[in-house]
């Protein structure tokens, strides 16, 4: 079994659904006060908006987009104890009667301080080491670096996107797709072999190393990373093979799932697929949407997985999830079997 120190993963992740006022409007719910807040409209084709506590409120990114940080007044107002607020008539965010999904993490306290552990010191880093999560902010030099991310252990997942330039694609580092390659979050390419991104170099239990190239690392730009380093019992980042059909692979993590990112790595084209256990409350979980589009919630049995008490299956035998002989890689988060409180977790 997979024993966790983390008793109660919706201390450090959580999904909350809420409806838009087209007004003032505190979401409470979250469990705790988040420093990364992902929010999506499920009903209409608006885009993605990431707000963390690094940045500070109103500074807006789109993982659908290119486009550099934007300040918006009175749209995202405030990191609150059990939630946030925001507050405008936005379709982004707060619509009057639509549906709206925030996924959110807990990094450390606010803006965090400075880490000196890199070539370069950030500016910011809030680090939750307990969950092994952290938010990086620094200025770029365009020479090979490294980046002190706090975490104390080694991230199997690095998110970086230039927040000052509006062309620089969202570049993602994960342990399955290795140092030499890297996927963009906002397109449905296949992983890219750019040895400006991370110089060929796997990131240590202090550090990552980012490259020349603009996307990672521009000259006087402001940058920012969300680093994932694996906890047993509450997150994982790896690959499966997919079969090409229905009764598809099962994939083990020792909790029980409560979000998963899901991308076809070998087949161009394909969107990423985000899928929780609030959009789709039991199984099949079918509710997705796309960190790359800023399409409208789809649900699909073309599209579906089981989550269980420890892993996911997948259910369906389309190429994008599925394809026969092809690798996923996915970022999942979720609740242990059993924890130190030996409080035992059960399937849906």
């Amino acid at each position: 079994m997979a024993y966790t120190t983390i008793n109660k993963s919706t201390d450090y992740f959580n999904t909350k659904l809420y409806t838009g006022t087209g007004s003032s409007n505190a979401v409470t719910g979250v469990g705790f006060q988040p420093d990364w807040v992902w929010i999506k409209n499920r009903d209409a084709a608006y885009w993605h908006n990431w707000y963390d506590a690094v940045r500070g409120t109103n500074k807006s990114i789109a993982s659908n987009a290119t486009n550099a940080e934007e300040t918006r007044t009175n749209f995202f107002n405030s990191f609150d104890s059990d939630g946030f607020t925001v507050n405008s008539t936005d379709q982004n965010v707060n619509a009057s009667s639509e549906n709206f999904v925030a996924w959110n993490w807990k990094a450390g306290t606010g803006q965090g301080s400075s880490n000196t552990d890199g070539s370069i010191n950030t500016t910011y880093t809030s680090v939750n080491t307990t969950a092994g999560f952290s938010i990086c902010k620094w200025t770029g030099n365009a020479t090979n670096s490294t980046i002190g991310h706090g975490l104390g252990a080694v991230p199997k997942v690095v998110i970086i996107k230039n927040l000052s330039n509006g062309s620089a694609q969202w570049v993602v580092y994960h342990v399955s797709t290795g140092n030499t390659q890297a996927c963009y979050l906002n397109t449905t390419s296949t992983p890219t072999d750019v040895i400006g991104f991370f110089n060929d170099t796997t990131p240590t239990s202090s550090v990552f190393t980012v490259g020349t190239d603009t996307a990672v690392n521009g000259s006087g730009n402001q940058m920012i990373a969300y680093c994932f380093a694996e906890k047993t019992g509450y997150s994982k980042f790896g690959s499966y093979t997919g079969n090409g059909n229905a009764d598809g692979s099962f994939i083990y993590t020792g909790f029980k799932p409560a979000f998963v990112l899901v991308k076809n790595t070998q087949q161009g084209g394909d969107d990423w697929y985000m899928f929780d256990n609030k959009r789709s409350s039991f199984n099949q979980v079918q509710a997705n949407l796309k960190p790359n589009t800023n399409s409208v919630e789809a649900s699909s049995t073309s599209y579906a997985f089981d989550f269980l008490s420890n892993g996911f299956k997948v259910r369906a035998s389309t190429g994008a999830i599925n394809n026969n002989n092809e690798t996923m890689i996915y970022m999942a988060f979720g609740q242990s079997l059993v924890g130190s409180n030996n409080v035992p977790a059960t399937a849906r």
